[in-house]
C-alpha cells in the first residue's frame, strides 16, 4: 500500500485575496496574475481557479470586500463631514481595495456579491446627505460630497497631495481633509503651519 500525500492548504480564498492585495498595492491590478498568485500560496496553478473561475472573479470578489468595508467604516460616522474622513481613512488603510473598486472594466459587474456589497456602501453615503436639511437636491449633495471625498482620496493615494498634507502643523489626512470641507462649507480657512 503506498501512502499518497495531500496538501490541505487551509483558507485558499483567503490566502489568495491577501496574496493579491499585496500584489495591487505594491503594482497595481495589472500586475495580478492567478498562477503567481497560485505559486505564492504554495499550490497548483488551477487552484485559485477553483474560488475565483478568473482574473475578473478574484478581482470582483476584492471589490465586493473593499464595499464591505466601506460601508462598515461609512456606518461608525454620525455626520455627513465624518463619514467623509472615514472614507478617506478607509482609502489610506485599505489602497488596493480602493484602487480595485472604481475601475469597472476589471469587474463582473453583475456579480450578486459585488452588487449587494456596493448597494449597502451607496446606502451609507445617502444616509449622511440625509441629515442635510438645507439641501432641495439630496443626490447632487450626495455626488458633491462623494466627489470631494473620492477626490481628495485618490489624489493622496497618488502622492498628489504629499506636499500639501505634510506640511508641519497640519496633522494627519484625515485631520486635513476635515479642515478643508470646513473651508468649502462653512467658510472655514484651514490652519497653516504656525498659527
Amino acid at each position: 500500500m503506498t501512502s499518497r500525500k495531500t496538501y490541505h492548504h487551509g483558507d485558499l480564498r483567503q490566502s489568495v485575496l491577501a496574496a493579491a492585495l499585496d500584489v495591487i498595492a505594491a503594482e497595481g491590478p495589472g500586475a495580478l496574475s492567478l498562477r503567481d498568485l497560485a505559486r505564492r500560496a504554495g499550490v497548483s496553478h488551477a487552484a485559485p481557479a477553483h474560488h475565483f473561475k478568473d482574473r475578473a472573479g478574484l478581482l470582483t470578489a476584492i471589490a465586493a470586500e473593499g464595499y464591505d468595508l466601506l460601508a462598515a467604516a461609512l456606518a461608525a460616522a454620525p455626520e455627513l463631514r465624518e463619514r467623509g474622513v472615514r472614507y478617506v481613512r478607509f482609502a489610506t488603510d485599505h489602497p488596493a481595495h480602493f484602487q480595485v473598486m472604481f475601475q469597472p472594466e476589471l469587474l463582473r459587474a453583475d456579480d450578486p456579491e459585488l452588487l449587494a456589497a456596493k448597494e449597502r456602501a451607496s446606502a451609507e453615503l445617502r444616509a449622511g446627505v440625509a441629515d442635510l436639511r438645507t439641501t432641495p437636491d439630496a443626490r447632487a449633495a450626495g455626488i458633491a460630497a462623494w466627489s470631494l471625498a473620492h477626490g481628495f482620496a485618490t489624489l493622496l493615494l497618488s502622492h498628489n497631495l504629499d506636499e500639501a498634507v505634510a506640511a508641519p502643523g497640519d496633522g494627519t489626512p484625515e485631520e486635513y481633509f476635515r479642515s478643508l470641507t470646513g473651508l468649502l462649507f462653512s467658510g472655514e480657512l484651514p490652519r497653516t503651519a504656525g498659527e
